[in-house]
């Protein structure tokens, strides 16, 4: 792709994505920049009422989810981290889909919950540099060495800013992203291989189209939803990509970059040919793509890379269409012969204590106590026999019901200091990942696997510049909703109209902060280089 690469180069295409990576290493401390105190006594142990530790959790909207404030695992973090601690955590819930509006506002009320959190690292720099959040080292010193030595120095620093811990970041265990996925019995109805480039699986979404292998009312070749929800292109951009010098690739926004002009023409062709979901655009919260899905509709699409084992798909999949079966692939081959696709970093989650919190020091406490390992084990796991069962060394998840359900993979809304499967090793990992996801079906298991493979294959994670980029911050909420609005216009404009709108849309992205982001890039990028020598 450019001169002097390695395979996984820490590399970040996407304008949104570098502004995530960068904005995890930002924030200021508090309003004067000075040490955070201890708080209250809150975090001291003994007699006396308990104090009160809020701690954020997704509302995923979950059918038959237990209540998440009166469940198996606010249970156990109660008796284990409560009662020695003579405090009660109390879990405020934020609905998933919602969660930095609802942040802005409580954070804005001086409302927010002792530990919250957000995968948004600009929000977390933009409360930071208003004076909104604490600086951790001491507490951490003092309190974290335990979390300090899981979290390991390179996936703290994501939660730096200006040399100063301000949040906590999620150690990421497992790094695929996105993923691609095809109805192998549909293709093999039609005699026809899995694809493995861009005219193939055109030809393959048109047979889909014009010969309704699944003979259904309504087939999908390609399902998709709104730009910024679980469905995506996959690396379907990134195949388009044109050789770039380093430089060019670490910092040009993705619209400017040599080929994006021409993968989304590519797909404006598929989306009026009538191989793309018709209705995608108006599809924002991925319900309709779902459905689709579940009823067995869909050949191909793309999105997270275990989305497939949701429960959510998997489950009403089995029942409406019992015969359906999605294989992982890798289709989009760029000129080089290679499969590009971004992976995560190694940071997840970034956890915060607000400055409205009195309890920064018990805050700090329970993430330090949630890296023991048996802590951590149980609240991924549960108990033996009852959530999960040991095959060759590999918890395998049993579904629950109830107080039991866990309401998240591997119940990481309730493990903040991890995301992914924590066992010590990534091919556990990934194994135990897949059981837990699949509930003891073997084929969504292989399905996890091989699609955990592919999409950690010729794959690169975001340039860590160690410093916030200030236009991103400024720009970055305008530029990721732009980014999105240009992406679904694109798809289903008219043929004849598309390179004037292509470029029309480019300008007014760039003069609204996408060259001042751009800008910085490259002086942050040269500034790392300089430095490096």
């Amino acid at each position: 792709m450019y001169k002097g690469i390695k395979k996984k180069a820490a590399i970040l295409f996407s304008t949104v994505l570098l502004a995530v990576g960068v904005a995890g290493c930002g924030g200021a401390g508090n309003n004067n920049g000075e040490t955070v105190s201890k708080g209250s006594n809150a975090s001291e142990t003994g007699s006396g009422s308990p104090v009160t530790l809020t701690v954020e959790v997704f509302d995923r909207g979950i059918q038959g989810q237990p209540d998440l404030n009166n469940n198996t695992w606010t249970k156990y973090v109660n008796e284990k981290f409560g009662k020695p601690n003579n405090a009660i955590v109390k879990f405020v819930p934020v609905p998933r889909s919602q969660e930095v509006d609802k942040l802005n506002v409580l954070m804005a009320a001086n409302e927010a919950p002792d530990i919250s959190f957000t995968y948004d690292g600009n929000t977390v720099t933009r409360f930071a540099k208003s004076g909104g959040l604490y600086t951790l080292d001491e507490l951490l010193e003092k309190h974290g060495q335990q979390l300090k030595s899981y979290l390991g120095e390179k996936v703290l620093s994501y939660g730096k800013y200006e040399g100063k811990q301000i949040s906590i970041p999620g150690k990421r265990t497992l790094i695929a992203w996105n993923g691609m996925f095809i109805r192998k019995d549909w293709l093999d109805k039609l005699g026809m291989p899995v694809p493995t480039n861009r005219d193939e699986l055109y030809n393959t979404l048109v047979a889909f189209r014009d010969k309704n292998p699944g003979n259904v009312d309504g087939v999908i070749p390609w399902a998709t939803a709104a730009s910024g929800m679980n469905y995506t292109f996959g690396n379907l951009i990134p195949s388009f990509w044109g050789p770039m010098s380093e430089e060019e690739f670490v910092t040009t926004t993705n619209w400017l970059k040599p080929g994006t002009k021409d993968a989304y023409k590519w797909l404006n062709k598929l989306y009026n040919e009538k191989l793309i979901s018709p209705d995608f655009a108006l599809d924002k919260t991925t319900k309709q793509a779902d459905a689709d899905v579940t009823n067995g509709k869909v050949g191909f699409y793309a999105a997270n890379w275990d989305y497939p084992l949701s429960q959510k798909i998997r489950e009403p999949l089995k029942q409406n269409a019992p015969d359906a079966n999605y294989v992982a692939v890798d289709t989009f081959k760029n000129d080089e012969g290679k499969y590009l696709k971004e992976m995560y970093n190694e940071n997840g989650i970034f956890s915060f204590i607000p400055k409205s919190s009195k309890n920064a020091e018990l805050a700090i406490k329970y993430l330090n106590w949630m890296a023991d390992p048996e802590v951590m084990f149980f609240l991924q796991f549960g108990e033996e026999g009852v959530n999960h069962k040991l095959v060759d060394g590999i918890p395998q998840g049993i579904a629950q019901t109830g107080e039991n359900m866990q309401t998240s993979n591997l119940n990481m809304d309730y493990t903040l200091i991890v995301n992914g499967a924590e066992l010590g090793d990534t091919e556990k990992n990934v194994r135990t990942y897949a059981a837990a996801l699949a509930a003891g079906d073997q084929n969504y298991e292989k399905l996890a696997v091989d699609s955990y493979k592919i999409n950690t294959t010729d794959g690169y994670t975001g340039f860590y510049y160690g410093v916030s980029n200030e236009s991103s911050i400024k720009y970055g909420k305008t530029l990721g909703d732009m980014n999105k609005q240009m992406s679904d216009r694109l798809v289903v404009a008219k043929p004849a109209e598309f390179d004037a709108l292509y470029d029309k849309l480019v300008k007014e992205y760039m003069d609204a902060g996408g060259q001042a982001v751009q800008d910085e890039n490259i002086k942050n990028y040269r500034d790392v280089k300089a430095q490096s020598k």
